[in-house]
C-alpha cells in the first residue's frame, strides 16, 4: 500500500485483518513464512525473478530488515451514522495512536473506532519486519507483490489497490504453476488464495453496498437513528460471518476501508481478463491507463470540484480513470 496519504499507515488495514483471519480457515495456507531473514531474502529474490518477468521495475522495497518495527500500528475513526467512501473519506479522522485503547479513548462515544497493526506499508523503501516473517508464506508473497506493485504506478487510489490486486492474485497464481519454485502444498495454499480473495473480494462490496442503501435510507429520514443501528449490526453480524472477521470487530471505518480495495475490483478483473488472462499484459495496460489518466486539476475543473480532497473530487477521478481504462481497452480491442 502507498504510503503517500495522510493514514498510510493504516491502509492495508482490511487485507492485514481479513487476510489473516481468512487463512485460519484453510490448513493449506497456514504454510509457515521465512521466519528468519536470510530465508526471507531468498523468497524475495524469487519473486523480484518473476516481477521482472511481467513487466514491473525494479523497487527499493524489503531490502533489509527492521527489528525494531515488528509492525505499523493504525487507527481510525468516524461516526456511526457515517459510512465512509473509503478510506480516502475526511469524514475519517486518523491518528498516530498505537494502543487500542488509545485510539478509542481518541475516538469517543458515537463513533466507530478501528484499531490494528500491519506488516509493511509502500511506496517508501518498506523494510521486512518481524512481523513479516512471522506470518504465512502466502501472505508473505502478497505483501511483497502487492507493495511493489504500488512503485509501478501513480493511480488515485481508489484504483490503485483493486489494480495492484487484480496483479497480485494472478501473478501468485501464475507464480505457483512454476513447478521448480514450490512444493505441492505451496503451490495449492497460493492458488486457493488467489482463487478465494477475489471472491472474497465481492463479498465485501456486496455487504458495503447493503450498507449503502441503508444509510441512503436514513438520510432521507425514511428510518431513525435506533433503526439504522439496529439493522447495520444484523449486516455486520453477516458480513463478519462470511467473511471471516472476529465477531462484533467489523464497523464503518473498517468497511469503508474494505471497499477501497473491493469498489472496482470486479470490473478491473475484468479487464485483466479482456487481456487474456496474462498477466504482463494487465501490468502494460495499467500503465498505459496511468499514462493517459486526466490531471487531478483537469478533473475538477470538469465537475466544478474546488477541494481536491473532498469525496465528490475522489468519486470523479475514479470514475475519470475508468473511463480512460475503458476507452483503452476498447482500443486494444479494435
Amino acid at each position: 500500500m502507498p504510503a503517500s496519504l495522510a493514514p498510510r499507515l493504516s491502509i492495508p488495514l482490511v487485507v492485514a485483518a481479513i487476510a489473516g483471519c481468512t487463512l485460519l480457515q484453510d490448513a493449506t495456507t497456514r504454510l509457515p513464512g521465512p521466519r528468519l531473514y536470510d530465508k526471507s531474502a531468498a523468497v524475495i529474490g524469487g519473486v523480484r525473478d518473476f516481477e521482472r518477468r511481467i513487466g514491473f521495475k525494479d523497487t527499493d522495497n524489503f531490502a533489509n530488515l527492521d527489528q525494531e518495527t515488528e509492525s505499523f500500528p493504525f487507527c481510525g475513526w468516524v461516526s456511526s451514522l457515517y459510512l465512509p467512501y473509503s478510506y480516502q473519506d475526511p469524514a475519517t479522522r486518523w491518528s498516530d495512536a498505537t494502543t487500542e485503547e488509545e485510539c478509542r479513548s481518541q475516538a469517543g462515544s458515537g463513533n466507530d473506532a478501528y484499531f490494528g497493526q500491519t506488516e509493511a506499508v509502500g511506496e517508501e523503501g518498506t523494510p521486512v519486519t518481524p512481523s513479516m516473517l512471522s506470518g504465512t508464506l502466502v501472505r508473505f508473497i502478497y505483501l511483497v507483490i502487492h507493495e511493489d506493485c504500488h512503485d509501478q504506478y501513480n493511480l488515485p487510489y481508489g484504483i490503485e489497490e483493486p489494480a495492484c490486486n487484480v496483479i497480485t492474485y494472478h501473478a501468485m497464481a501464475a507464480y505457483a504453476a512454476e513447478r521448480d519454485r514450490f512444493s505441492p502444498l505451496e503451490r495449492v495454499a497460493l492458488r486457493r488464495y488467489s482463487v478465494r480473495e477475489p471472491e472474497r473480494t465481492r463479498q465485501a462490496k456486496a455487504f458495503y453496498e447493503q450498507l449503502e442503501a441503508l444509510y441512503a435510507r436514513h438520510g432521507r429520514g425514511e428510518i431513525t437513528a435506533a433503526a439504522l443501528m439496529e439493522e447495520r449490526a444484523k449486516i455486520f453480524a453477516r458480513a463478519e460471518r462470511s467473511l471471516a472477521w472476529e465477531k462484533g470487530s467489523l464497523n464503518n471505518v473498517g468497511i469503508a476501508n474494505d471497499m477501497t480495495y473491493s469498489r472496482h475490483y470486479p470490473y478491473l478483473e475484468s479487464v485483466h481478463f479482456a487481456l487474456g488472462g496474462d498477466v504482463a499484459r494487465t501490468v502494460a495496460f495499467f500503465r498505459r491507463v496511468d499514462a493517459a489518466k486526466p490531471t487531478p486539476a483537469s478533473v475538477m475543473k470538469r465537475h466544478g470540484i474546488k477541494d481536491d480532497k473532498s469525496v465528490a473530487f475522489v468519486r470523479a477521478y475514479e470514475a475519470a480513470v475508468i473511463e480512460t481504462a475503458a476507452k483503452l481497452l476498447a482500443e486494444e480491442r479494435r
